[in-house]
Parts: C-alpha cells; sequence; structure tokens
C-alpha cells in the first residue's frame, strides 16, 4: 500500500534558497512545510528595527533586477517582483572604489559602455583592457546556462573554473591602479588573490554592471512575499522549530526530527542548511566516515564584522552608491589582516529608507573578522532563545573594534562619528547563530580556481531523496541562491518547462 506521508517536500532552512525551492515546488503542486529555526524567516534577509530604524543583516545591494534580467523574471514568474519597493543605484557609480593616499574616487557604472566610459575617465590609455574586461565577462557569464536562464552542458563551462581573477586582471593591463579598481569591491566575495576563480568574479560582477538596486525598507520584505507565495499555495512554514535531524538508516531519508522530539515524514527532503551541517544532522551509514570528514575540511569564506549605525536626524547625507576603502594600495589584502593593522579594508552601505530623502537614517559598516578572532567564546550563544551569553568581555572586544573601524572610517568621512545615534554589532558568531554556519562564514564554501572540482557541491546527495540548496551550491548573492534553487528544483521537476516559464513571466 502507498504510505502516508505529512508532506511531500520537507524544507530544512528558510534562507533565500529554502524559500524559492519552497515558492517554485509548492507552486508546481508540492505539499511543502519550511522549518525555521529563528523567529524570523530569511537568513541573511533578515532585518531588524532600532530607533525606528530598520537595519539589514546581510543583503545591501542586488544585481539583475531590471526588467528582463534574470532576478527580475525568477521574482516575476514567483509573482512577487511588483510586490517590492526597490530603488536604483547611481548609473555613474554604483560602486565607490578608494584607496589610501589616492585623492581619486573610482566609479564603477551600471551599463557596460557606461561602465567603460566612467572608467576611461581615470585610465584614458586602457580602453582596450576595458574592452577586452568587459567582453570576458559576458563570455564567461554565457558559459552558464542556469545564469542566463536556458539549459545546457556542464561541459560549457569547463575552459573558464581553472582561470584565477587575480591573474587574469594582470594579463589585460600592466596598469596597477586599474587591476585594483577592477577587484575594488571583491568583498562582494571574499576575494583572495591566490584562490578565487575569474567565474565567481565575472557571475556577481556582471549582475551589477547590467544593474544595481537597493531594497528599500530592508531585504526582509522578499523573505516575507517568498513567504507568503508558499502559503498561498498550500505550504506551511513553521518559526522556532528547530531541526535536529534526519533518520536515513533505510538507505533513503525517512523523517526529520524536531528539538522537541516530534517525528516528521515526507516523500522528499530539502535542507537549506551547510552541506557538512546537513550531513552531521543525517543519520546513516550512506555517508562514510571519509565522506563526513572531507566535507566538514571544505575551506569557507571568511566571516564578518559588521557595524550597523543609525544616524542622528538630518546629520548624514544618504549615499545612492556603495563606497569600498582598502588601507593600502592593494585590494587583495583586506583577508590578510592581522591584529596590528586591522582593519585593512571595509564597505559602507547607506540604507535607503522610505521615511528619508537627503539624509540617510542608518548605514551598514562591513570588513572581514576571522572565526579564530572570536573562538574564545564559541562556547556561548546568542539567539532567539538564548541571549546575552557572552558577557562583559566580548562586548569590551566588540566595542574596540567598532572605535578601530570607525577610525578608518572616519578618514574619509569625517562627520560620521559626529552623526551616529547608536550602533549594533555582529561578529562571525552572530552569523554563527542566527545563519547557521558553523564558523560565520559570510559566503559559505569558498570557491578554488586550483581545484574546481572539490568546491563544486551538487544539489543531489548520496541519500536518492535528500538535496541541497543555498548558496554553498554554485554561487552566493541573491541572484546566485535564486539560480542555485533552480538547480535544486531539477531534480523535482522538468527544468526546461519551468525555466520556460519564468523566461515568459
Amino acid at each position: 500500500m502507498p504510505r502516508n506521508y505529512d508532506y511531500d517536500i520537507i524544507i530544512i532552512g528558510s534562507g533565500l534558497g529554502g524559500l524559492v525551492c519552497g515558492a517554485i515546488l509548492s507552486m508546481n503542486g508540492y505539499k511543502v512545510c519550511v522549518y525555521e529555526k529563528n523567529r524570523q524567516i530569511g537568513g541573511c534577509l533578515q532585518t531588524y528595527s532600532r530607533n525606528k530604524a530598520i537595519l539589514d543583516t546581510g543583503v545591501h545591494y542586488i544585481g539583475g533586477l531590471a526588467e528582463g534580467q534574470q532576478l527580475h523574471q525568477i521574482f516575476k514568474y514567483l509573482d512577487i517582483i511588483d510586490k517590492l519597493k526597490l530603488k536604483r543605484l547611481d548609473m555613474d557609480g554604483f560602486d565607490h572604489i578608494s584607496f589610501k593616499d589616492d585623492n581619486k574616487t573610482y566609479k564603477l557604472a551600471q551599463g557596460y559602455d557606461n561602465f567603460i566610459k566612467q572608467l576611461l575617465k581615470d585610465f584614458p590609455d586602457e580602453e582596450a583592457a576595458l574592452h577586452n574586461y568587459c567582453e570576458k565577462l559576458k563570455e564567461v557569464c554565457n558559459k552558464f546556462p542556469l545564469y542566463n536562464l536556458r539549459t545546457g552542458d556542464y561541459k560549457e563551462k569547463e575552459d573558464v573554473l581553472d582561470i584565477g581573477t587575480y591573474e587574469y586582471l594582470q594579463s589585460i593591463t600592466e596598469n596597477k591602479k586599474l587591476q585594483q579598481v577592477l577587484a575594488g569591491n571583491n568583498l562582494l566575495y571574499a576575494g583572495e588573490a591566490d584562490k578565487t576563480p575569474l567565474y565567481i568574479h565575472a557571475l556577481i560582477t556582471n549582475s551589477f554592471i547590467e544593474s544595481a538596486w537597493k531594497c528599500i525598507d530592508g531585504g526582509s520584505q522578499i523573505a516575507k512575499q517568498l513567504g507568503k507565495c508558499i502559503t498561498n499555495h498550500g505550504g506551511v512554514i513553521h518559526r522556532n522549530t528547530k531541526v535536529v535531524a534526519i533518520s536515513a538508516e533505510s538507505g533513503n531519508a525517512e523523517h526529520i526530527t524536531l528539538e522537541n522530539g516530534e517525528k516528521v515524514t515526507a516523500k522528499y527532503f530539502i535542507s537549506n542548511m551547510h552541506p557538512a551541517q546537513t550531513i552531521e544532522i543525517t543519520e546513516s551509514s550512506v555517508f562514510r566516515a571519509a565522506y563526513r570528514n572531507r566535507m566538514k575540511k571544505l575551506d569557507n569564506s571568511m566571516g564578518p564584522f559588521l557595524l550597523n549605525i543609525v544616524l542622528k536626524k538630518n546629520t548624514f547625507p544618504y549615499l545612492n552608491y556603495n563606497f569600498y576603502y582598502h588601507e593600502t594600495d592593494n585590494a587583495w589584502h583586506g583577508v590578510d589582516y592581522s591584529n596590528d593593522n586591522w582593519p585593512l579594508t571595509y564597505a559602507l552601505f547607506v540604507n535607503a529608507s522610505s521615511e528619508c530623502g537627503e539624509f540617510a537614517d542608518s548605514l551598514t559598516i562591513m570588513t572581514y573578522m576571522r572565526y579564530e578572532d572570536v573562538a574564545k567564546w564559541e562556547q556561548t550563544f546568542n539567539t532567539d532563545s538564548h541571549k546575552d551569553e557572552r558577557g562583559a568581555e566580548y562586548q569590551d572586544f566588540k566595542n574596540k573594534k567598532a572605535a578601530q573601524l570607525l577610525d578608518l572610517v572616519a578618514k574619509k568621512f569625517s562627520a560620521l562619528k559626529d552623526s551616529i545615534l547608536s550602533y549594533y554589532i555582529a561578529t562571525p558568531l552572530s552569523y554563527r547563530d542566527y545563519q547557521g554556519t558553523a564558523d560565520g562564514s559570510m559566503y559559505g564554501i569558498s570557491k578554488d580556481y586550483r581545484s574546481t572540482f572539490k568546491t563544486f557541491i551538487a544539489p543531489r546527495t548520496k541519500i536518492p531523496n535528500l538535496f541541497l540548496t543555498g548558496q554553498n551550491l554554485n554561487l552566493h548573492g541573491i541572484l546566485g541562491v535564486a539560480i542555485s534553487s533552480l538547480m535544486t528544483c531539477s531534480e523535482l521537476l522538468d527544468i526546461e518547462p519551468l525555466l520556460e516559464k519564468i523566461r515568459n513571466a
């Protein structure tokens, strides 16, 4: 007799990957249930409010949202694009890049022709290099089928996977400054000179050159609309409900176990958790010890130190661009800081608010922080159910680091310190507790052009009805995770008709 399941599909984690999968699969007839350990759904889409200002935890700007572009079409198919409040960043400079001992600010513009035009103002002899760079970005991006909302062969992209970003930029020009400017926003992907593949740089940079946007009043609106899509199509979302085990002793995943001991069954299971954590909670002999250890040892990208600042009214201007600063003349040095010279880089994102016009009400400053810097407090937790366990020493550590970061930012924004009403700090431990990455990584598994296949994670696991989704599969960021969700959904849906519906939405 056919077995009765509680749900068709259980999704563990409500980060963007889990929500997009849940929305697509519920729209296509599956009975979906999403379990989220936190009070708020959305993972890095979560926001919080302080002094009437809305602060983002992870999403600061988004690419590919202009009409007809990839993310726009995906969100249009999901019927949420018209429900989002969005603001397009400056066309002539969505990102501004600055270096110590250089009075110039270099602008990265939207639209490839405009991108070249704006950089030629500072690099008038580099037209050929800039054209070659832009053509290479487009060439690399065209080799990734799902990125272009089409099906294709994996072999299409094989010849670009082993190219390093740093080496490529050196090959197109001898102008050292231009090489650094083109990598100047590499905080977007935790860039490492000896590691970061060109395809990561290309897929992310291309999406912003095509169009760059901020969410007005925070990124949580995306999660809320995706949640409504799931429930409107018969799905269920359980918050404050942690999944502690996946039982797959028979070879197939049979049920999950919740923190309260309850067991819930489904035909299929999708984990939006980090692959290593998914395997850790899976009870199955299918995952051998050697495989479990290999997954645990995969390098993750570095963690963040975030300073979310609420501003005094009418004191700091709204900047319709993002600002990246480097304390040396090398844009790749940020990850190589020491305790003595931290921080070596930062990004400043001014939040778009429906309440402000000429002046901003909040902003975020982001730099790198290694997990080892906060490891002495790793046995403590700060979540919805565990508050303020870390004590005064941790608070002192955070405040000292915040002061150091603000001192660096003041070199370019001298009025900022006097504009601060209050500030709130996140470290790799915050990301660990709220986003679910074991070491507080910003972007999950770190991609390496020297060993590409080692860091490629497929949605299908060795357990036939257990799948993965999220930023660790293919590419991080809103667009990257949405595309990774299509990869996961292709395991349960015929992908070509789905992509046709998305293209024609």
